[in-house]
């Protein structure tokens, strides 16, 4: 049995101290010592230091490492497999996640290799009845608005290749062998953590001294069972499912859409049309005599598959990958440490069934949330409430997922195709991801300026809309044209941009102040990333990451109008914002738009010739806060960046308060950065 989280020093020192030679062994009065070299190799190898330890390679993990390894903080992926996942698993994106893969610019090779799904069918028999079909629905309708109305189809490990690829561009590879056994938290709580591990095939002691752990190991995760009153709370259901992947050979219609068939004697099977000519089926088992488990095996399903599909034949060429499970609804009681030092993402934080495709897209958005928050803690710019949000806003999602799963799995297992049909309606912005909300509270901020008319809401996700960029003339959907660098989104929509309008002038001057909160932590922000930069890739040749950090590494202004493009120049705008050209747009294509709506109208419903809004967007593509303001009253510029440090305020800080030291933080900003206002002008 593992060791549990919370050792005493002395287990500590135990388990670590130098193996002991046996008695007469080795006496330097004989020639009979021991080879000098094996003595050197059973000595314990020292520990690994790294800003944070992600325990997995799974998509949890590896979403979590390729987000930090961007950001240039220092991690260690240590999996006990000895390979990626070759076949089969998850196998389904939804609107969001694709979304998110076009923001960390990965999304090109899955749209290629993945199959589209854009519709669902469902078909019935009974003793009564042979097997037809009851209907069809389209799977994402206009309700919701989304890029990619389809979920892609692409097993896990593709998606995990795509993660392997760009981490090793970046110089980091996964530590494989290698089996997470516990870790010990220091007696001061401020020091590293210390992670103790095995290799898989000698059985060698390794450790790490990081600053923060993260469990992505799944369902059985040892990270989890190593985190005090850390336990994987629900239910198991009587049913059992197969899982076939494989090429068919068939004469049923429909197996090239998203297909629901029940039958009342024999189950139901839930089909999945795959990359590659394959198809994957979900197989229930809930009829007829009882079977010992382990007699159901491969041939025992793909018999039941058959029945159930009759009088339709079923054959397979070829099947890649063949699963089995019961399926769990459980959720973990807590999703840190009592410290914010450890915490679980994917799996280990939640179990669910994977039939409605929910499962690995929640588990790297739980990572997605995760990332941009560690780096700002590691960097010394996160007051302690940022990561506890890490809980209180992936738990919710996490409760609201198997509540939903719960009453989905049943419906799917009963047959009812009305009933499952109008469970698809009621949860489908949630099933397509972009329906997760989050809470009000420091970051998310609701009620503060008057009410919002548009589709902007705190605590949601910025909605898609499409606008030209001023600089180059490309039309480009807003809210993805900005990478992820780990920075917030500030958007500035407005009219009139001219010099002659004071605000944009006022606003400029006083966020680059020298008592502006937003220009120190700048400036702070900018001394740690060239103290410990990003880790760059052959990519940004053509990405150019350095257009969007000319003025700070941890804030892009984006300003959009309404203007045309030949009524203004770059020289007409402060210097602040002449220096984000990049991101600097012109809202004119409405016709572009996924609701035929001009960004400022979708955004805020409407907006006064004398009106300017400012929207603030976190890292993860979260709507953090909205203000609007009177450009004829008196300082509504300084109002305006007050509002913006108020927001700030609420959960960063600038480095060197007590609470953010670290033997293994980044290097913090110097005393003089931590003072001095951002640049206004690029040199």
């Amino acid at each position: 049995m593992a060791p549990s989280a919370l050792d005493s020093a002395d287990a500590t020192e135990e388990r670590n101290s130098p193996p002991q030679i046996a008695p007469g062994r080795f006496d330097p009065g004989f020639d009979t010592a021991v080879d000098p070299l094996s003595l050197f190799r059973s000595l314990p190898d020292p520990p690994i230091e790294a800003q944070v330890c992600i325990v997995g390679a799974g998509p949890a993990g590896l979403m979590l490492a390729a987000n930090l390894g961007r950001f240039g903080i220092k991690i260690e992926v240590i999996d006990e497999r000895a390979d990626q996942t070759p076949v089969g698993r998850a196998d389904g994106l939804q609107p969001k996640t694709i979304e998110t893969f076009r923001q960390m610019r990965l999304a090109h090779p899955l749209l290629q290799r993945g199959v589209r799904v854009y519709d669902i069918s469902f078909w019935r028999s009974t003793p009564e009845e042979p097997l037809h079909r009851l209907g069809r629905e389209v799977h994402y309708p206009p309700v919701i608005d989304v890029l990619d109305p389809y979920i892609l189809l692409v097993h896990q490990g593709m998606v995990e290749s795509l993660f392997i690829d760009d981490l090793r561009k970046r110089g980091v590879e996964v530590r494989r062998n290698t089996a997470f056994e516990s870790y010990n938290v220091p007696e001061d709580k401020s020091g590293p953590l210390r992670v103790n591990c095995r290799t898989n095939v000698t059985q060698d002691r390794k450790t790490f001294l990081t600053q923060y752990l993260v469990g992505c190991d799944g369902a059985h995760s040892k990270v989890r069972k190593s985190i005090p009153e850390a336990r994987a709370i629900g239910l198991s259901q009587a049913s059992i499912w197969g899982v076939l992947d494989g090429e068919l050979i068939t004469d049923f219609p429909d197996i090239w859409s998203k297909t629901l068939v029940y039958s009342q004697e024999h189950g139901s099977i839930l089909i999945i049309p795959r990359e590659r000519n394959m198809t994957r089926f979900y197989i229930e088992l809930k009829s007829g005599p009882k079977v010992d488990r382990r007699e159901l095996g491969q041939e025992f399903i793909m018999r039941r598959a058959q029945k159930i599909m009759a009088p339709y034949t079923v054959d397979w060429k070829y099947i890649e990958w063949f699963g089995r499970y019961q399926i769990g609804q459980r959720v973990a009681s807590r999703f840190c440490d009592p410290h914010t030092r450890a915490f679980l993402s994917g799996d280990a934080a939640h179990t669910h069934s994977p039939k409605a495709a929910q499962g690995m897209n929640t588990s790297m958005h739980d990572s997605w949330n995760l990332a941009w928050k560690l780096n700002l803690a590691v960097r010394g710019l996160a007051k302690p409430m940022l990561l506890e949000s890490y809980e209180e806003e992936r738990r919710k999602t996490a409760l609201d997922l198997v509540n939903f799963d719960y009453e989905h799995a049943n419906q799917i297992a009963g047959g009812d195709a009305e009933a499952l049909s109008e469970n698809f309606k009621t949860n489908i912005r949630f099933m397509s991801g972009i329906g997760v909300e989050y809470a009000e509270s420091p970051l998310n901020v609701v009620g503060e300026q008057p009410a919002i008319m548009g589709d902007v809401r705190p605590g949601c996700l910025l909605p898609p809309a499409k606008v030209t960029r001023y600089i180059d003339a490309n039309p480009v959907d807003i809210q993805l044209d900005i990478p992820m660098l780990g920075q917030f989104r500030i958007y500035i929509l407005m009219w009139d941009v001219h010099a002659s309008n004071p605000f944009l002038e006022t606003f400029c001057r006083a966020i680059a102040a020298p008592n502006s909160f937003i220009s120190k932590l700048s400036a702070a922000a900018n001394a740690s990333y060239a103290a410990q930069p990003r880790l760059p890739s052959p990519e940004d040749m053509y990405t150019r990451p350095e257009r969007y950090t000319a003025v700070s590494h941890l804030f892009t202004f984006a300003l959009v109008t309404t203007m045309s493009k030949q009524d203004v120049e770059l020289s007409d705008l402060p210097a602040l914002l002449q220096d984000c050209r990049w991101t600097f747009y012109i809202d004119d294509i409405p016709e572009q738009d996924t609701r035929g709506s001009t960004c400022t109208n979708k955004w805020l419903g409407s907006l006064g010739p004398g009106e300017v809004a400012i929207v603030n967007v976190r890292p993860d593509g979260y709507v953090g806060s909205v203000g609007r303001w009177d450009t004829c009253v008196d300082d509504a510029g300084i109002d305006a960046a007050r509002w913006l440090d108020r927001y700030y305020d609420g959960f960063l800080q600038l480095p060197g308060t007590p609470s953010t030291r670290s033997s293994s933080a980044a290097p913090p900003a110097s005393e003089a950065a931590e003072t001095t206002p951002m640049a206004m002008t690029t040199e």
